[in-house]
């Protein structure tokens, strides 16, 4: 309870100083009147793919404009959309969070776009951005609007959880020089982190420079900018030692620190793959190797280098030209199914924009090289496996534990005894001989012997849309002007350098391994609308048809109405449905992942599969039952009777695999709303929307696993007995992770709550809340993705730019209940947390600087979004911003 009392006093002091200065100020100076009918004329353009007022967007959009972003407390505007109603935001390193909306959210978020100026800024062979690394600068970013809802009728970007459009500046209208220094400390009271050494302060230290340059080289013609930023920083540790798997040795009453079995949560080189079951004095235990911790496995130093350079060119009024060219290379900490290190990432991105009255046109290609990034299970696997193979270190074991048990020990203390004589030699961390050992793995490009992820990827995407109405108006025809018709089409392919490893071409030319991966989709939407009874009602319907390679046609339409009796007050309505295709892992991965491979789940890739394995989540309990029985029987058969015995008795536990080749996920939504600016100038502006969602097909894993013979040939008999004992070796098991789709129905519902109330002299408060709920689950089969998000989550806010003599304020407070998080790394509950956020701004007009002391998390109260990731603290800085216009 202190630490929310201390939020609690906080926030009533900041109300009061504000209430103290309101009135102060009401007696110096009259009420200012500067800010009226601002959010009356504020304009979106995400919502519908073309300008149209804030107030009466037709579905919930939500945004930062230039003022809140220089008001924000979080430390870049990109951290700032946590505020924000409606959005989740996940956080699996300090330089890489996911955005999220109404459900369904996992660390790559492939059900999320994420745009700047209309251009996808996405890994292309991931299917979703890292992050902000290929988005704009502080510098450079203009305003954020966040779509949290279907928007794939109109985007068919895999938008089914809604999209986020960075609007960067204009070279045209903001010409000049602006530099931006940003230094800061974290991990402040961090247990996980080093507090001895003359070295470790460094690993506290946050800083990021941003450089921004623009000018216009031709009045009204041609214009340039050019932005840089450097990062470097500690990353937040993630060390969950949750056992994984406590049940291993419940049989036998090894539990806790003594279970031989145990698997911490982030720790790598003990997962399922790397356990035996041995057989030690006449009893079945499940012993795994002992693995390694992430922070010694990964460099937590953040390094990200990002710029981008744009040149513009105007033909006349409201036609432009702009290219623009975006680079990054950093390292950082990545979380899919297992965590990452991303060492010397590179991506790059060409795109040249056309912008009319009539048309909108853009063509982009961004090319991905994962230059050193490693595979962090793998790496823990495979320096096990380097010291000593698994066969001779059970043969170790084994034979250290009989002699400890011959010895007199008990069984726990044998089980350590025999831990510690099987790990004699055993790579050390921070030793020379670890390091030069995970540098080796770490440039072995197959995950049964090494850990490298080399990818080399790339994404071409062309589109444009035209405004027929205002086409044919231009050309003399009688269009009323009430009357709105809008056609667009895009096309996109992904490209794929076959490594042999991480993805290979099922459908080859002459080499399999030189040959290209492509991966294609072309759609379109029209879009027709009309404003009726003097303009109070605005109604719009969009249908989208698309054609992915390997599937059929899809369409999405979208039907919207806005009421709109006065221009104060606004009501929405919306239904519209989408369809979300694999990506290219999802659909053509082809991973050796620790003797488990992980294979795309479109039939070129993964033919057969399906239809001769068992689920392993059967093939697990079938073996458990089969060590209890064998443990419990204390006849006088023979070790091989019992195990006969036992596996006749428990065979029917086995399940054939029942899922099938991938197909797409599809979502239906329905949508009201009502937002309003109340009051004297609309000084108060209050947004309602409450949403509806059902899903069928998630996209999701499977492990499944087909039983072979001792030449890797698959077994298709269908004698269960011979299938049976054949799974209960692990020899006898090919095992697959599989791309498929959930049987489940699932629907889900919601809605958010948003007040901000524009005080005298220009100070605001604000406060918004989002409830989040899984309604029902029909024809539950578990497989489809976690839910993972809070129920209830609320924000409150408060600040002014100018209190007195430029000096200024911005205060935000988060909280967020706590949920059950299902991921493939781990389930279980996210504890409940809230953070409090505060920044004190001072201006120098005449210097052109800006001076903001501010810190995210600023009671340091360590939490963690998912479980899994990162422990985050408070992050504390002063960023000083010098520009000239």
């Amino acid at each position: 309870m202190l630490p929310l009392l201390r939020v609690v006093r906080a926030l009533a002091l900041s109300g009061l100083l504000v209430a103290t200065l309101q009135a102060a100020g009401q007696t110096a100076t009259p009420a200012d009147t500067t800010r009226q009918n601002v959010d009356l004329t504020e304009v979106v353009v995400s919502a519908s793919r073309v300008e149209e007022s804030l107030l009466q967007s037709p579905v919930t959009v939500e945004k930062l404009n230039p003022r809140a972003l220089r008001l924000t407390p979080a430390p870049s505007f990109f951290d700032a959309i946590e505020h924000l109603k409606g959005v989740q935001v996940i956080t699996p390193s300090l330089a890489f969070k996911v955005i999220n909306a109404r459900g369904f959210t996992n660390t790559t978020n492939v059900r999320f776009a994420q745009l700047v100026d209309g251009v996808d800024n996405q890994a292309p062979h991931i299917g979703a951005p890292i992050g902000n690394v290929l988005g704009p600068s502080d510098l450079d970013i203009n305003s954020v609007e966040i779509v949290p809802g279907t928007a794939s009728a109109l985007y068919g970007l895999n938008a089914i959880n809604g999209l986020a459009n960075f609007r960067t500046k204009n070279p045209f209208s903001s010409a000049g020089l602006s530099i931006r220094q940003e230094t800061g400390v974290n991990h402040l009271n961090d247990s996980n982190v080093k507090t001895s050494g003359a070295g470790d302060a460094a690993e506290n230290i946050y800083s990021e420079t941003s450089v921004r340059y623009a000018k216009v080289l031709v009045a009204d013609k041609l214009a340039f900018k050019l932005n840089g930023t450097y990062l470097r920083a500690y990353d937040w540790v993630a060390n969950d030692q949750t056992d994984l798997f406590a049940q291993g040795n419940a049989t036998t009453g090894l539990l806790g620190a003594d279970n031989p079995a145990r698997d911490p949560t982030n720790s790598y080189g003990n997962e399922s793959s790397d356990r035996s079951t041995l057989t030690l004095g006449g009893r079945q235990y499940v012993v795994a190797r002992t693995g390694y911790l992430e922070r010694d496995l990964v460099d937590y130093t953040i390094r990200s280098l990002r710029a981008d350079g744009a040149l513009h060119y105007r033909f006349g009024l409201g036609t432009e030209l702009a290219y623009t060219y975006r680079v990054a290379g950093f390292d950082n900490v990545y979380q899919r199914s297992n965590r990452f290190g991303l060492r010397d990432y590179r991506l790059q991105q060409h795109a040249l924009t056309l912008t009319t009255p009539v048309v909108q046109a853009r063509a982009y290609f961004t090319r991905e090289n994962t230059g050193q990034s490693y595979n962090l299970r793998s790496m823990g696997e495979n320096l096990e496996r380097s010291f000593k193979p698994d066969a001779r270190w059970n043969a170790d074991y084994t034979g250290a534990w009989n002699a400890a048990v011959a010895a007199g020990q008990p069984i726990a203390q044998a089980h350590a005894t025999a831990r510690t004589a099987a790990d004699a030699g055993r790579l050390q961390p921070g030793t020379a001989a670890f390091n030069q050992r995970l540098s080796e793995l770490q440039g072995i490009n197959n995950w049964d012997v090494g850990a490298a992820l080399r990818v080399r990827a790339s994404l071409l995407h062309g589109e444009a849309q035209v405004n027929l109405a205002e086409a044919l108006r231009r050309r003399g025809t009688r269009v009323p002007a009430h009357l709105d018709l809008l056609a667009g089409a895009d096309h996109r392919t992904y490209l794929v350098v076959p490594d042999g490893n991480y993805f290979i071409n099922p459908e080859p030319g002459q080499n399999p391994l030189t040959d290209n991966l492509t991966y294609s989709k072309t759609g379109g939407f029209l879009q027709a609308g009309g404003r009726f009874f003097a303009e109070k009602l605005r109604l719009t319907a969009t249908v989208r048809v698309d054609k992915n390679d390997y599937f059929d046609v899809k369409f999405n339409p979208r039907f919207t109405a806005v009421f709109s009796p006065t221009q104060q007050h606004n009501f929405r309505l919306s239904y519209q449905s989408g369809y979300r295709f694999p990506s290219l892992f999802e659909g053509f991965s082809n991973v050796n992942s620790g003797q488990v491979k992980r294979i795309g789940g479109l039939r070129v890739m993964s033919d057969g599969v399906f239809e001769n394995s068992h689920l392993r989540t059967s093939i697990d309990a079938f073996n458990m039952a089969v060590t209890a029985a064998i443990n419990a029987n204390t006849s006088a058969q023979t070790a091989t009777e019992k195990r006969q015995q036992a596996i006749a008795q428990n065979q029917s536990r086995l399940v054939k695999n029942p899922y099938t080749y991938i197909k797409p996920e599809y979502i239906r939504s329905l949508e009201v709303g009502y937002k309003a600016a109340l009051g004297p100038g609309g000084r108060l502006v209050a947004d309602v929307d409450f949403y509806y969602n059902s899903y069928r097909d998630f996209i999701a894993q499977v492990e499944a696993y087909v039983p072979v013979t001792a030449a890797g040939t698959p077994i298709t008999t269908a004698d269960l007995s011979t299938v049976a004992t054949t799974l209960n070796a692990r020899a006898g098991q090919a095992r697959y992770r599989l791309w498929t789709n959930s049987q489940s129905q699932v629907y889900n519902y919601g809605g958010t709550v948003g007040l901000r109330y524009e005080l005298a002299r220009s100070y605001f408060v604000g406060a918004n809340t989002t409830y989040t709920r899984l309604a029902r689950t029909e024809s539950s089969d578990g497989l489809e993705d976690g839910f993972n998000t809070p129920r209830w989550a609320y924000n409150l806010s408060a600040g002014n730019e100018n209190v007195y003599q430029h000096i200024g304020f911005g205060l935000n407070y988060r909280w967020q209940q706590g949920y059950y998080s299902q991921t493939f790394l781990v389930n279980g509950k996210v504890p409940a947390y809230h953070t409090l956020d505060a920044q004190a701004s001072y201006t120098l007009p005449k210097a052109d600087l800006r001076f903001k002391l501010g810190a995210s998390n600023v009671l340091n109260n360590y939490y963690v979004t998912y479980l899994g990731g990162p422990s985050v603290g408070g992050l504390y800085y002063l960023a000083v911003t010098y520009q000239v216009f």
